[in-house]
Formats: structure tokens, sequence, C-alpha cells
């Protein structure tokens, strides 16, 4: 029968019978989720019109999202599972998605990871308050006015445990989700910025979204270490070589996926692994990001802290080794201190390029065998010290210039102006005309987390408690007084 045969009664109830499916089928998003089989969108109709799919011609099977499946099966063996990846490739989204199995039970019929065989407690944990208003609470409920649009079905949400949020810009603290099995799980929204102290407490499974402070990792994943929980990290690594990073590879490969060790899994994704996003679609993505980050932001490797001093990319100046010709100058910086190190340049005056070719790093050392390791790359050449540095006074300055002479160094105080120093290093790398060898590791470790909040606040913490600096930051103060 054509539709226009239908008495005016008739329409009016099919179209209602329209819209009561349609509110039925916002009810239950993750049905569409990663599919068996791919399903074409029509414009105008739900799920197109929900605004994860938003600009989706398709929603693609889950067959052609081979890294998300296995950071869902890896929840099996694994305790912590970090989902490492660029932008817009689709980690919270599969991390919330995971959840919503955990605390409601719906897994599906070909799941191969973590089972909680009852309710289960979770803390999905932001950046901030409007991280989680904005993006982690509209993924689980849907927007406010509108919740159980989210990924977890309608009919799972206990409604009377949210009764207070009315306002679109509410946050909900938490909220409880009724089991398969008739008990009821939990999810309790937090954020960083709360600080690690509210991390204490009872325990949960915890999804970690984006990358946190190392205290909150770390307090959280007390939480998890009993009753069979687990931890979930989500993030694009735009931090550098920070703490968190050197925790989960501390052996200094951040390249490195799979399994980690101490019931740790990483899966590595970028952008160029998810077929919803083409190669025009990234270059636009990045494109709206200042060179240094799209390395991060596109293949989910950790390059450049925010604030970097240096906003240059490491394979524009790293180089494999070579001999160093005799007639090129050399000089190196040296910096004292329980942790030493130094730096040798050498300067290829027919290019104008100068070579960071060889380095030394002892911690607690006796200056004879700081002495020893500088003579060892020969003994003719000359030097550059802070003696005024880590709180010293003037004569103890003079004590240990005068130390590390008699021992046969052939040194002068170096030039510590911080900002030219760093300027100039700065205007070399980005002119192609200072290199670093990649044996330099110790060097190379420290470029990712050089920043000027770091320099300042360890500077300062000397200046008030005369103490020390030991956070790693002065090899890259040596290269500076080199340069200069």
């Amino acid at each position: 029968m054509s539709i226009l045969a239908l008495s005016p009664k008739e329409k009016e109830l099919l179209v209602k019978l329209h819209a009561k499916l349609a509110y039925l089928d916002s009810g239950n998003l993750y049905k569409y989720l990663y599919p068996k089989e791919d399903i074409e969108l029509t414009p105008g109709e739900f799920p197109a019109t929900h605004k994860i799919f938003e600009d989706a011609k398709v929603i693609y099977s889950k067959n052609n999202y081979p890294k998300h499946l296995e950071f869902w099966a890896k929840g099996s063996e694994y305790q912590q599972r970090l989902f490492r990846a660029g932008n817009r490739t689709g980690k919270t989204l599969a991390a919330c998605l995971e959840v919503m199995y955990h605390t409601t039970g719906l897994y599906p019929d070909d799941w191969v990871g973590k089972r909680f065989t009852t309710c289960n407690d979770w803390w999905v944990v932001g950046v901030a308050q409007d991280t989680i208003i904005k993006i982690l609470q509209p993924y689980f409920l849907g927007k406010v006015g509108q919740f159980g649009t989210g990924l977890i079905p309608r009919e799972h949400i206990d409604f009377a445990s949210m009764a207070d949020v009315k306002k679109a810009d509410s946050s909900v603290g938490s909220f409880r989700i009724k089991h398969v099995n008739g008990t009821y799980s939990s999810i309790a929204f937090k954020s960083y910025e709360q600080g690690w102290e509210t991390f204490q407490g009872t325990a949960v499974s915890v999804l970690l979204d984006e990358e946190p402070p190392i205290e909150v990792y770390r307090e959280a994943l007390m939480r998890t270490t009993t009753g069979g929980n687990i931890m979930i990290l989500t993030f694009t690594p735009l931090k550098g070589n920070s703490e968190m990073i050197q925790s989960w590879f501390p052996d200094g490969d951040v390249t490195a996926s799979g399994d980690l060790g101490n019931s740790k899994w990483v899966t590595a994704v970028g952008m160029d692994d998810v077929l919803h996003l083409d190669k025009p679609k990234i270059e636009q993505i990045l494109a709206a990001y200042p060179p240094f980050q799209r390395t991060a932001r596109r293949y989910g490797l950790p390059t450049l802290e925010e604030g970097a001093i240096y906003p240059v990319e490491e394979s524009t100046f790293v180089v494999e080794p070579f001999e160093i010709p005799k007639h090129w100058p050399r000089a190196y910086g040296f910096d004292v201190g329980r942790n030493t190190a130094a730096v040798w340049l050498a300067y290829d005056r027919d290019s104008g390029v100068i070579y960071t070719y060889s380095e030394m790093f002892q911690v607690e050392g006796l200056p004879s065998s700081h002495a020893q390791g500088i003579q060892a790359r020969g003994k003719w050449i000359k030097g550059a010290i802070d003696t005024a540095a880590r709180g010293r006074s003037a004569t103890d300055g003079e004590n240990l210039f005068q130390n590390y002479t008699d021992l046969g160094l052939h040194i002068q105080n170096a030039d510590k102006a911080v900002e030219s120093g760093l300027y100039e290093m700065l205007e070399l790398l980005c002119a192609g005309r200072l290199k670093v060898f990649n044996t330099c590791q110790q060097l190379l470790k420290e470029f990712g987390v050089f920043t000027r909040d770091r320099i300042l606040r360890t500077q300062a913490e000397s200046e008030a408690k005369q103490i020390e600096l030991d956070e790693p930051i002065h090899i890259y103060h040596q290269d500076s007084w080199m340069v200069n």
C-alpha cells in the first residue's frame, strides 16, 4: 500500500511510530558502534544525527579497526592498558565504550577482553571539570536534558541518582547503572585539577582520559590493585618526555608498544591507522597546530613538551656519528653537582655547523673521576665551567675551579647569559647549524623536558633553598654556554 493511500489519522500514527522508533534507537547508541558490517548513514536520520557521527557517511565495521580490537582484547591479560594515540583516532570513545560494557554487562557476543561477572565501580577522570561536562559526561549519558542518548542505554541508567542535574552546564558527580544481573554499577567523574589527594579512597577501576600528572596516576593506580579492578589510560602525549612517559617507558624507547612488563600493555594508533580519517582530513587537522606538535598529534608519539624552549623536531638535527676531522676546533661545557655532566662540541668552519659529538654523565662522582672522563676525550680540549651554580659562594666557586685546574683541566668560567644562549641555540637549530650525534642519549632524553618553566622553577628553588638543582636540565645549559 502506498503511503498516499493512508488516511490523515493513519499518517499521524505512522509519524508517531517513526518518532517512537527513533527515540528507542537513540537510547541504544552503542549498537551502532564497531558493527560487524559497514552501516551506510542516511542524512537527517538516526544515527547520522548523533554528534559522534557528525560528517560521517559510513560507520565502518570493527574489522577496519584492528588496533582498537587489540586494545580491548588485552584487557583479559593486563591490569594496566595505555591507548597512546594521535588525535581523532577514537581512543576516548573506545575506552568509554568498554566502560559501558563493564558497568552494564552488555558485552558483545564476540567479546574476548576483560569481563566483570557482576556490577563494578569506576572513576572516569578528565583534565578539568569543563572537559568532563563537554566530552566525558556526554559520551556516557548524552547532553543534559537528553540523558539516555549516550553510550549507556537509557533503560540501564538510574535517573534517580541524577535528579539534581538540570542545567546545560551542570556536571554529574556520580550516577548508577543497572547491570544485567539486577545489581548496580557506578561511575564517578573526577578531574586532575582536583589534585592527587582526592584520588585516595576505596577500590575502583579507573579510566584516565588524557595524560595525567604523575602523582594522580600513582594514587589512582593504588585504587585498582585489588578486587580485580583495572586501569585504562588514553592520551595523545603532548607533554614530551614527561615523568608520566618515563614511568611507562623507563628505557627511553617512547615508540615501544605491546607488552611492557609489570602487567602493562600499550596500543599505539596514529591518524593514518583509522579508516574514518583520509589524508586530506588529516592534513586539515594538522594545519591547525604548530609544526613541532604534529608528530605527537598524528602518530601519538611523545615529542615536545608544551612550552618547550626548543620547538624543533629531533629528526631535523640528530645525525649519525662520524669521525671528527682533526683540524676542527673543539670545546666542552661542564656542570658540576650531584649529577655532573659535560658535552663536547666541534665546529666545522667551512659549513658553519656545530656538532655536539660526545657527552659525559656521572652521578655522585669524585672530581678525579670527572677529570679522568673529560681528559679521555682529549687532554688538550678546553672547556667552560659554571663555578657559581647550585648556590655556591664565590669562595667555593674559586676553590672548585682551582681543584679542577690542578687535576689538569683547561677551563674557563662560562658565559651564563641564559636568554641569549637559548635564543642563539634556537636560531642555530632552526637554521640547521647545530647538530647532535644520536649517541648522545642523555642529551636527547633531556631535550623533551627542557622548558622555560622548568628552568625558572629549578633556578628559583636553588636560590631560595641554596641547594643543588637535581632536575636534569643542565646538559642543555652547557650547549648554550659553548654556543656563546
